[in-house]
């Protein structure tokens, strides 16, 4: 039995400090990246911006943090998780404060979308990755729980954010993030540790796939096509489904609050889909949340004020917070702990496009069209080819894909 380990339960009590850590640093990060929706307006206004261009700042901080992840995950496994992701709370308070600053939505762009883009790239797959190895039994709910700040974070700070813009104007909002991010951020990446299983011994190699091994498989391919093509449908919401509800006229608080409505949504999806997880298999979990997430948009395409907004909200929520939380696991379960920071950070590069073109592409379809029915229709089609990839992946032969 190892240092710490918990009789009871067969796992190092360590173990959950590392998942309330990586649950506080989760929350910051995506609150913050989460809170562009409450600045859209204000950003807009300040520069007489079009959708699609304040929309590029939100996409480039997301394309940056997934293309950061394979490389972040790497410096994780090479040097620990604290160094990495302490850095990167610095980075994000950098940027929040050099954000408001700005007098141009160049400025912003550089600052906020490069900023903080670099920043939560080094604390996001470091920080996830740094969980799995941890536990055994217990895998699915660490990972539900740990996952689940990105969905208290989504609640939260979105909304704190409103309510500081209004208060205090946006540029004195942004500073007010920066001294949380400096604060609560970044003291909860000081409890990062790494596993004794992802740690080699002497005696006691890391099971599991290198980051080479893990890129060669069908598995890993298809999982990434998944990522890939679900993209646009994860992310186009965050930054344009408040704008969609004051089109309904529906007031900037209701409006920014959607977006909470999708944290509420993505919180008790991490336990509702965990729970449907552990009676049927991550597995097939996985594709159904993939479906879920398309069938939702039905909702937004067919509204016609807020408690249709508010539906497609929570569903939307749901079923991305499912997803979030089960790849972690599931690249623990295909691929073993001896890279899996790795080969996570690397899967969520998949993410990098469809973050960076959906959000810019639906401004630039409703700043021509005045209208995001085309922007709606493209995801649920993108949604059905990542359902089919999600499929396709959890049906490849397991020989091909079991850790060495």
């Amino acid at each position: 039995m190892l240092p710490g380990m918990d009789p009871a339960h067969d796992e190092p009590r360590y173990a959950w400090v590392v998942v309330w850590a990586c649950f506080v640093a989760l929350a910051v990060i995506f609150g913050v990246s989460y809170a562009f929706a409450a600045f859209f307006a204000p950003f807009s206004a300040e520069f007489q911006a079009q959708r699609a261009d304040v929309s590029l700042v939100f996409g480039l901080s997301g394309l940056i943090y997934f293309l950061l992840g394979a490389g972040a995950g790497m410096l994780a496994d090479r040097y620990g998780p604290r160094v990495v992701t302490g850095s990167g709370m610095v980075l994000i308070g950098a940027g929040l404060l050099a954000s408001s600053w700005a007098t141009s939505l160049n400025q912003v762009t550089l600052a906020y979308g490069v900023g903080l883009g670099v920043g939560i790239g080094l604390v996001y797959a470091p920080s996830i990755g740094c969980v799995q190895p941890w536990f055994q039994r217990r895998r699915g709910l660490a990972a539900g729980l740990a996952s689940a700040g990105i969905g208290a974070g989504t609640l939260v700070v979105p909304l704190l954010a409103a309510w500081a813009i209004d208060m205090l104007q946006w540029r004195m909002a942004l500073r007010l993030l920066a001294v949380g991010v400096l604060t609560v951020g970044l003291g909860a990446t000081l409890l990062l540790r790494r596993a004794p299983a992802a740690t080699a011994g002497l005696a006691r190699p890391v099971s599991g796939h290198t980051l080479r091994e893990a890129l060669r498989s069908p598995r890993w391919r298809w999982l990434f096509a998944m990522t890939l093509l679900g993209a646009p449908a994860m992310f186009i919401p965050f930054a344009h489904v408040s704008a969609a509800a004051r089109d309904l006229g529906i007031t900037d608080a209701r409006a920014v609050g959607l977006v909470g409505l999708i944290g509420i949504g993505s919180l008790s999806g991490r336990f509702a889909i965990g729970a449907l997880a552990d009676r049927i298999g991550r597995p097939v979990t996985l594709v159904m949340a993939q479906a879920s997430l398309g069938l939702a948009f039905l909702c937004w395409g067919g509204a016609g004020g807020y408690a249709a907004m508010a539906v497609f909200a929570l569903w939307m929520g749901i079923s991305y917070g499912g997803i979030v939380s089960l790849l972690p696991a599931l690249c623990m379960d295909f691929f073993g702990a001896r890279a899996v920071a790795s080969i996570i950070g690397a899967l969520y590069t998949g993410a990098a496009l469809g973050n960076l073109a959906g959000p810019w592409l639906a401004g630039a379809v409703f700043d021509a069209s005045g209208s995001y029915t085309a922007v709606v229709a493209g995801c649920l089609l993108l949604q059905v080819l990542a359902t089919v990839a999600a499929w396709r992946a959890v049906r490849v032969d397991g020989a091909a894909s079991t850790p060495s």
